[in-house]
């Protein structure tokens, strides 16, 4: 009877709390069907978020909009991963308890936009520091941070991120295993990768 119990709340929790739904509302009221954001996940600063459609933000995430922060159309970002547009910790450590009542301009204060591309994947555990640009179609793979400018259709990991890959050598592949899907590549890449001739 125990065991049906126990199952029973995590079903009804995962109901109440966890629950994918897709459908959210753009900065501009537009409807954005397709995408969806966990109920867990911790959005700071909202009215500074700007959503494209079909995007997924997984659970557990914290993502700081307070100095602006576009997300374009179908990123993935999983679990777990912080996007901050702003620190304090080289102010707070200048000030020390005067920083709570800092009012004219905070010496050493980090504030500015992040911008996420088209179709872009950040991987779980990862962290986006203020200023980022990431172009589209880029891989950021698990444990990875992430500051700076990160080139289209880049693989970026480690700590801080560096350039490891580009997603269309795998992504040539793929397509020539399903040229069916070219024009929907195209459409929102605007070209076609194409197949490294091998040697030897």
């Amino acid at each position: 009877m125990r065991v049906l119990l126990n199952r029973w709340r995590r079903w009804l929790w995962r109901q109440l709390f966890y629950r994918m739904v897709f459908g959210e509302r753009g900065s501009q009221g537009q409807a954005l069907p397709h995408t969806r954001i966990a109920p867990s996940t911790c959005i700071e600063g909202g009215a500074g978020l700007e959503l494209a459609d079909h995007v997924f933000i997984g659970q557990f995430n914290f993502l700081d909009a307070s100095a602006g922060l576009y997300i374009g159309e179908g990123v993935q970002i999983t679990n777990f991963v912080s996007i901050v547009t702003h620190s304090s910790h080289r102010s707070i450590r200048l000030l020390g308890r005067a920083y709570a009542s800092q009012t004219e301009t905070v010496p050493g204060y980090v504030r500015a936009p992040i911008e996420i591309g088209a179709y872009s994947f950040i991987g779980p555990h990862s962290v986006v520091e203020a200023g980022c640009r990431i172009g589209k179609g880029v891989v950021v793979c698990a444990h990875s941070r992430v500051r700076g400018e990160v080139p289209d259709f880049a693989i970026v990991a480690g700590s801080p991120a560096a350039l490891i890959g580009d997603v269309r050598t795998g992504d040539a592949r793929l397509l020539a295993q399903h040229p069916e899907l070219a024009g929907q590549y195209a459409a929102w890449a605007g070209e076609l990768p194409r197949m490294e001739s091998g040697h030897g």
